[in-house]
């Protein structure tokens, strides 16, 4: 990580949802660096002063390089507001729990699809040099109004990159990962609290499979498609899965033992997640711990355009949570054990506002 923050070394960073999961690990790594200033825009008052006082009594000497934004990525001028004198941007605000859109999709379609736009205006008016956008494996082959919202994101920045390149420099690149591990909504933390209550564990299909990253992973994606985008890039991260029956197995393992209760799947949920669609695969480059799936960059003037022989459309296979590398219930515990919710659990600490 090193490398990438010294590429902000005197440099104004952005981060959208800032005061999130994502937002808080970011400040974690960036913070000490040599960035000159931080911005962390949101709508939640709460958080931002949870933070900033955390901020205050834990690093005092930097603290003063974070700045707090009240606003929201639906309201382009608060987003106009953020973006002057920026040079760099990580796009983290979302809705993104799955039974919440389908139940209110025009909300997340007001977040996840015009607030996406709204930076993007926002930041190609101001000439911002990079902008890296955060999506989900529920992106690819999308069921849920979450995924959908969030892959017409994608198609966004995608149908913008060039355009934006050209206008004011400006390189739009996004990311696609996993489950984060213990972030706002994900299921460690309720397994956790149940067994404290020495309640059942509600699992929704032993056999479902899901990516695990922990948080440090999803910063570092970010970070390296930040170091090696170009307009319309979307990087992925290889990632590791397990059954969420063996997920619960392996929290037990580290928190006692309770009963297992199935419940059925949510509104929305699917089998497994795809990362990396077969479709997508047939552009995608294997960079070792990464994949990088460049743009189509075909104008809508396909008369220029000329194919012979075999036509391809898709790859061998889809890059899933059924077929990536898969941990066993001892491999979930080494999974889990990287996260600092996992460890302040078993600490008896509070969760404060991570910093």
């Amino acid at each position: 990580m090193q490398t990438i923050t010294d590429q902000f070394k005197n440099k104004c960073l952005v981060i959208t949802g800032g005061t999130g999961s994502f937002g808080s690990t970011v400040l974690k790594h960036f913070l000490t660096s040599d960035i000159s200033e931080i911005r962390m825009i949101s709508r939640d008052e709460k958080k931002q002063d949870m933070m900033r006082h955390a901020l205050q009594a834990r690093y005092p000497e930097y603290c003063s390089k974070v700045q707090f934004y009240i606003g929201d990525v639906r309201d382009i001028d608060s987003v106009r507001n953020v973006m002057f004198g920026a040079d760099y941007v990580f796009h983290a605000a979302a809705l993104k729990e799955v039974p919440s859109c389908e139940f209110f999709p025009m909300e997340a379609v007001k977040t996840n699809i015009i607030g996406t736009d709204n930076v993007i205006t926002a930041a190609v008016e101001n000439k911002v040099e990079k902008v890296v956008f955060l999506s989900t494996d529920k992106a690819a082959y999308p069921i849920n109004s979450m995924g959908m919202t969030k892959a017409i994101g994608e198609k966004v920045v995608q149908a913008r990159a060039q355009k934006a390149f050209e206008r004011s420099g400006t390189v739009l690149a996004g990311t696609r990962y996993g489950n984060v591990m213990c972030s706002r909504g994900s299921v460690i933390p309720l397994f956790i609290d149940q067994i404290k209550r020495k309640a059942p564990i509600t699992i929704t299909d032993p056999n479902m499979t899901r990516f695990l990253m922990n948080l440090d992973e999803a910063v570092e994606l970010v970070a390296f498609a930040f170091e090696h985008a170009q307009p319309g890039d979307l990087f992925i991260q290889k990632a590791d899965a397990s059954t969420i029956g063996d997920l619960a197995d392996g929290v037990m393992k580290v928190f006692g033992r309770t009963e297992k209760k199935v419940i059925g799947t949510r509104h929305g949920e699917k089998l497994y997640e795809t990362l990396m669609t077969r479709e997508e695969q047939l552009r995608a480059v294997d960079m070792g711990h990464y994949f990088r799936i460049c743009p189509d960059g075909r104008s809508l003037n396909y008369d220029k355009f000329y194919v012979e022989g075999n036509v391809l459309t898709e790859g061998d296979e889809a890059y899933t949570s059924h077929n990536t590398n898969r941990l066993d219930v001892d491999g979930v515990v080494e999974k889990i054990m990287t996260t600092d919710y996992v460890k302040e659990e078993l600490e008896g600490r509070p969760h404060a506002v991570e910093v």
